[in-house]
């Protein structure tokens, strides 16, 4: 009885230790959040690259975060981002005197190399920028200018943020004070979002609606927006202005969601895209462009609006795609930072698919000799591919008369030699190799004594 008693005190003592060691450990023994700093529609930057108050760019505070379906996408997703009549949202000529003015020579040195170009480039980068207006909480890499260089640290921009997208509809620059923007490249899932330094939670913030963009597959000619002041209009802005010359169109007309099963989920996105339907998935990461998709909600044939999205299920199995990084090819190497790191890419994978077609000739070639050539080499002598360049000339001036010697004198073999072709190949291998240099001579006169 007592020793009974005993036991039930000893589990009950293991199992609250048990549950204090899961209290401090805690469940998830997953990687720890990633800190993010918020940064709230028109809240001064603490150490902005150029002052706020310098009329690079106003922000819109009011506009209220859309529902997304898929934390990561891509800078052509029709209605990611928005625009609005207001022509000066961003003003692109005043940041560039800023960069080329010789007084600011030191920040557009730390400007240019957080973008990864150089201070010359400077001008053609921001001339292939287009203004637009964040419709979703967004995460990015964000810059701070502090002792003469950018300091990166990520962020959640609120929606509503003015700032500038390159030709992949990819985050540039944050427009109220010029800081530099690069891809956010932690896990969307894990975040810790810390609201300080006058940046508090705004009205409306929902974690399920916070994004992180990539590069579009392709090249960008134009970016469809939604006017955050009247979403049933839409406007097509080319890349590279910066609203003089929008063209409108009516978001409440449908389009019918296409028979997408079978695609893979980079061209069933793509589809979506061309139709102006955002495509979505409800997996904790995006699946891979090479994912097979099984089915759509809604269905094809489906009739929806601009910017609605399409839920994709992909086969299970299918490995997460993202990581940039299966980045897309870029065309055009030089037109912006972010797409640089993606260059290489292109062009090593273009080696590769060179050096396959250059050894597949070379590998024949060597490989000839040691299986084919034997097997050819029964009508002809083994003296062909065991002799070396010297060899060849000797016997071809007295083939006719070489051959028969060997094959009178094996002429069992020569009868029995498909059988033994196998077995054949590998002695005159062996053993006709050294004779070539010793034999080779008195060869022909045996067969002349034939003769």
């Amino acid at each position: 009885m007592t020793f009974r008693a005993f036991m039930q005190r000893l589990a009950a003592k293991v199992a609250c230790l048990l549950v204090l060691v899961l209290a401090v450990s805690g469940c998830d023994r997953g990687t720890p959040s990633l800190v993010v700093k918020a940064v709230a529609a028109g809240v001064p930057s603490l150490a902005p690259f150029f002052d706020e108050r310098s009329g690079l760019g106003e922000d819109a505070p009011d506009v209220k975060a859309q529902p997304v379906r898929g934390s990561l996408q891509q800078g052509d997703t029709p209605g990611l981002y928005g625009g609005s009549k207001q022509p000066t949202v961003c003003d692109v000529k005043k940041l560039k005197a800023f960069l080329t003015d010789p007084g600011n020579d030191q920040k557009a040195q730390a400007w240019a190399r957080a973008l990864g170009i150089t201070t010359g480039e400077i001008p053609e980068y921001l001339d292939r920028l287009t203004p637009v207006l964040l419709r979703h909480d967004t995460l990015v890499k964000n810059h701070d200018y502090k002792k003469g260089k950018a300091v990166p640290y990520d962020s959640l921009l609120q929606a509503g943020i003015a700032i500038l997208v390159d030709h992949r509809g990819q985050p540039a620059v944050k427009c109220s004070c010029g800081n530099p923007l690069r891809p956010f490249t932690g896990d969307t899932n894990r975040i810790s979002v810390k609201f300080e330094d006058g940046n508090k939670e705004w009205k409306g913030y929902d974690r399920s609606s916070v994004v992180a963009v990539r590069p579009a597959a392709r090249p960008l000619e134009k970016i469809a927006l939604v006017d955050v002041d009247d979403p049933d209009r839409g406007i097509n802005r080319p890349v590279g202005t910066g609203g003089a010359k929008d063209a409108a169109f009516d978001t409440r007309k449908t389009e019918a969601v296409p028979g997408l099963a079978g695609k893979t989920f980079g061209e069933a996105r793509q589809a979506l895209a061309d139709k102006g339907l955002a495509a979505g998935y409800d997996t904790g990461s995006v699946p891979a462009d090479s994912a097979r998709v099984t089915a759509t909600d809604p269905p094809a044939g489906t009739e929806l609006r601009f910017g609605q999205y399409v839920m994709l299920s992909v086969a299970e199995g299918s490995s997460p795609g993202d990581g940039d990084t299966t980045s897309p090819p870029p065309s055009e190497p030089s037109l912006s930072g972010p797409s640089t790191p993606g260059t290489s890419a292109p062009e090593s994978s273009g080696s590769t698919s060179k050096s396959p077609s250059t050894s597949p000739s070379t590998s024949p070639s060597t490989s000839t000799p040691s299986g084919p050539s034997t097997s050819t080499s029964t009508s002809t002598p083994p003296s062909t591919p065991t002799s070396p360049s010297t060899s060849p000339s000797t016997v071809t001036s007295a083939p006719p008369p070489s051959p028969p010697p060997p094959e009178t004198t094996s002429a069992p073999p020569v009868t029995t030699s498909a059988p033994p072709v196998t077995t054949a190949a590998p002695p005159p291998v062996t053993t006709v190799v050294p004779p070539p240099s010793t034999e080779s001579a008195p060869e022909e006169p045996t067969a002349s004594v034939a003769t």
